[in-house]
């Protein structure tokens, strides 16, 4: 009876574990191009699951937490302007009670960067919040690293 109890605990444990995954639908991938001699563009690529979305980088105060970059600083490279982004999505959401954009499936930023040495390891951080239609989850820091060579 004592074995049956174990395995039977054993397994409704393993159970509930599998139900209390954290939900993470965005994947981040990261790349690199250069451009010439001394400037190189890095992307930063964000895969989207159906029915969830990240929000742009220009998002007025008051809303959701928009996706920021911020890069650490370096002797190997210089950040050359923003980071841009494509063309936004624009809808009204009423919890936040103001139209916003925002991303779905996918998305490309590129940060453009001057080289100060031949080969770089650009490094940073970026932050973004994911909602669906009826939650967001907290918003998520993603460290990341791209050699330039």
């Amino acid at each position: 009876m004592k074995k049956l109890t174990l395995i039977l605990s054993l397994f409704l444990f393993t159970a509930a574990g599998a139900f209390a995954q954290i939900e993470n639908p965005v994947t981040w991938s990261y790349g690199q191009k250069k451009i010439s001699k001394t400037e190189a563009i890095i992307y930063l690529k964000a895969t989207i699951e159906d029915g969830w979305h990240i929000y742009s980088q220009d998002l007025k105060p008051g809303g959701p937490i928009k996706t920021s970059f911020t890069f650490a600083p370096s002797k190997d490279f210089v950040k050359v302007g923003k980071t841009i982004e494509p063309k936004a999505m624009s809808k009204f959401e009423k919890v936040f009670n103001m139209n916003v954009g925002y991303f779905e499936k996918q998305v490309i930023f590129q940060q453009k960067v001057k080289l100060l040495k031949p080969t770089a390891t650009i490094k940073g951080t970026l932050e973004y919040m994911v909602c669906d239609e009826s939650k967001c989850l907290p918003p998520t820091e993603v460290n990341f690293t791209v050699q330039v060579k």
